[in-house]
């Protein structure tokens, strides 16, 4: 990047829900071109080998820093959780997971060697990346997994009596075997439009928690990192897009303007090969 251009980030998940940290992203900063690529044909990535997840991910990063990303955001957990040191190896660019940005904020809102729950996916749960991070800054996990959140959000129903009784059984089993948490830390890039039925449920439990959302916990992480590394970086411009889907372009589309909160406009079919 030549001096006083617009920084191009990339934005990397293996379908929508990454789509929450490039929302969280375009306030904090707008003066950017981003690129986000949804691997929508390989996903699920949580039943693949790690050695699989890697690859698929390098695959990905290799095409958003070809098309230009001068910093590559993973706002993918699986991915982060099982590839990051293979992609911050794979490129010259820095490159930003979402696991450590979220630990860091959860020890930021909780007490000396407080509990923190974790909810995430079985995938996610199964890694203890989060536990492994959170555990470094000296604070206590407990990591649930909640299978039925990412369909039950993918199927649009994220204000729903169904999803409500999942969150409370979910919440209830958490709290079980943590009832001293003081945070609760959405440890998938789905939960954010989550967070009002998560705090209802809360309020239901009489059990309130300090909500960590990891999405605004990368951006704000991403934000500090282009401060340090691109302190040349154009200002007070309007953020532009561009999206791809490895699959399934039209449900991209209207998925991922749920999860972006606005329309996303066009998205491109990528073709990453097998």
């Amino acid at each position: 990047m030549t001096n006083q251009t617009k920084l191009t980030i990339g934005v990397f998940d293996s379908g929508f829900g990454g789509l929450t940290v490039l929302r969280a992203l375009l306030p904090l900063i707008p003066a950017s071109h981003y690129i986000y690529l949804g691997d929508t044909a390989r996903l699920p990535y949580g039943s693949k080998s790690r050695e699989t997840i890697a690859r698929y991910a390098v695959e990905s990063a290799k095409f958003l820093h070809a098309q230009g990303a001068d910093l590559l955001v993973i706002a993918c957990n699986t991915a982060t959780a099982l590839a990051l040191p293979d992609l911050q190896q794979a490129l010259p660019i820095p490159v930003i997971g979402v696991i450590q940005p979220g630990a860091e904020a959860a020890l930021a809102a909780s007490s000396p060697s407080s509990r923190t729950l974790v909810l995430a996916t079985a995938a996610t749960v199964q890694s203890h990346a989060y536990a492994e991070a959170l555990t470094a800054l000296g604070l206590h996990a407990t990591e649930k997994a909640c299978p039925l959140l990412v369909p039950l959000v993918e199927e649009g129903w994220t204000n729903h009596p169904v999803t409500d009784e999942v969150l409370k059984i979910y919440l209830n089993e958490a709290l079980a075997a943590a009832p001293n948490a003081e945070t609760l830390l959405l440890g998938c890039t789905h939960y954010p439009l989550l967070e009002p039925a998560i705090r209802r449920t809360l309020a239901n439990l009489n059990h309130p928690l300090t909500i960590i959302d990891s999405a605004d916990a990368t951006a704000r992480a991403t934000a500090k990192a282009v401060r340090r590394h691109f302190p040349n970086a154009a200002a007070a411009a309007q953020p532009t897009c561009t999206f791809y889907a490895t699959d399934s372009v039209e449900k991209f589309q209207r998925l991922g303007s749920a999860f972006l909160g606005h329309p996303l406009g066009e998205v491109h079919l990528l073709d990453l090969g097998g």
